[in-house]
């Protein structure tokens, strides 16, 4: 039985159906030659409303194909006494359409109009055309209504589901904008941070050590310098701890190395991402490995979207007196020097960075930032930043 959940018009249109078959039930009781027939007809409806009514016709597949194959052979014992049970033929064909599949249910309504015809015919009736052509016709109604609306319950899922899709899509296209733009602001927040005020604290507190040195050792303004010192530094060490809150998410479960190595492990093949560091790694500040880390996110995605590598290679080096990223691909390639050519990945259209937004930010803490490449012969993104010195680093 169709479990289905049905509209208001539907569960009209079985009403009707429903009804319709009892009066033709009560038509042939009522034009009936003797009591046998009205037996026949009142107990095809006994069998009728007892499936009708009968929870477990509803809810079990058997139990209503045998419902229905017992109101079949009741309703074949009322044709064999009543010509006037063929028009019961009609609403007959909807219950077979409706609780078999259709590889049965087509051969059923076929035998159904034909033991209709063959049973008027058998009770010594005239064969006239409305006789003979109303219960074929009937079957071609009653198929053709019943399937169409089935392709258009197909159809109208097939819509919903796609519209779930769709919505469920929307939500999750807005969370993500949501989270960059979260992670946007967060990191915009920390290099603020990080350029003004820790900078000016660490400035506040270099000139006032010079002051304090300077001071004679029994002046007594070196009290008071001492604890403005001491409270620059406290400041200064808690505008450090709000750049390091800051930070993105991959820098807070390690360090700088740790996040560009699971950068590297986190790429789907192909391309083939190889990371590799070079020299005794040394702690950065903070403002340091953010760059670096978007810088590779950066260069790395742009790969993932245009170059069609085979293989990429993160390089993380520490010198002497800078640390330097390079980034390199042996993928299509491009030439930098084109300035309108949807194949450059500084044209950041998906909101992503480019290659103007990845100069910024080397250059941003005194770096350089260099980009070589040819088309067919790959791309190597490369950052030198120098060590801040011992004044100036935050």
């Amino acid at each position: 039985m169709d479990v289905r959940p049905h509209s208001p018009v539907v569960i009209t249109l079985r009403l009707c159906l429903y009804a319709l078959f009892a009066g033709l039930l009560a038509l042939a009781a009522v034009r009936a030659h003797g009591p046998a027939t009205v037996a026949a007809a009142l107990g095809t409806g006994a069998v009728f409303a007892w499936g009708v009514l009968s929870p477990a016709t509803h809810r079990s597949q058997r139990a209503a194909a045998v419902w229905l194959a017992a109101l079949c052979v009741a309703w074949l014992v009322l044709l064999a006494l009543s010509p006037d049970a063929l028009w019961a033929a009609f609403p007959l064909y909807f219950l077979q359409l409706h609780l078999l599949p259709v590889r049965w249910s087509l051969p059923a309504v076929g035998a159904t109009a034909g033991a209709a015809i063959a049973g008027f015919i058998g009770h010594g009736e005239r064969l006239t055309a409305g006789a003979f052509i109303g219960p074929l016709l009937g079957a071609g109604v009653a198929v053709a209504t019943v399937l169409g609306y089935e392709a258009l319950y197909r159809e109208s899922e097939r819509r919903r589901e796609l519209i779930e899709e769709l919505v469920a899509t929307r939500a999750e296209l807005a969370d993500a904008e949501r989270t960059a733009g979260t992670l946007a602001e967060r990191e915009r927040l920390a290099r603020e941070i990080h350029d003004t005020l820790a900078q000016g604290l660490s400035s506040i507190q270099l000139l006032l050590r010079a002051a304090q040195r300077a001071l004679p050792d029994d002046s007594p303004a070196a009290a008071h310098i001492e604890q403005a010192r001491a409270t620059a530094q406290d400041n200064l060490a808690e505008a450090r701890r709000f750049v390091h809150a800051l930070t993105p998410p991959d820098l807070e479960r390690g360090s700088l190395t740790g996040a560009l190595e699971r950068l590297g492990s986190g790429v789907a093949a192909p391309p083939e991402v190889h990371f590799t560091v070079s020299g005794t790694p040394a702690e950065l500040p903070t403002p340091y490995e953010v760059a670096l880390l978007r810088i590779a996110q950066s260069a790395l995605g742009n790969t993932l979207r245009h170059a069609r590598a085979h293989r990429a290679e993160i390089t993380l080096s520490f010198m002497d007196t800078a640390v330097a990223l390079d980034i390199v691909d042996d993928g299509a390639g491009f030439d930098p020097g084109a300035e309108h050519t949807a194949a450059r990945p500084d044209r950041a259209a998906d909101g992503g960075f480019g290659l103007p937004a990845m100069r910024a930010r080397a250059e941003a803490l005194g770096g350089t930032f260099a980009v070589e490449s040819a088309p067919g012969q790959g791309t190597a993104v490369a950052v030198t930043l120098p060590y801040p010195d011992s004044g100036g680093g935050a």
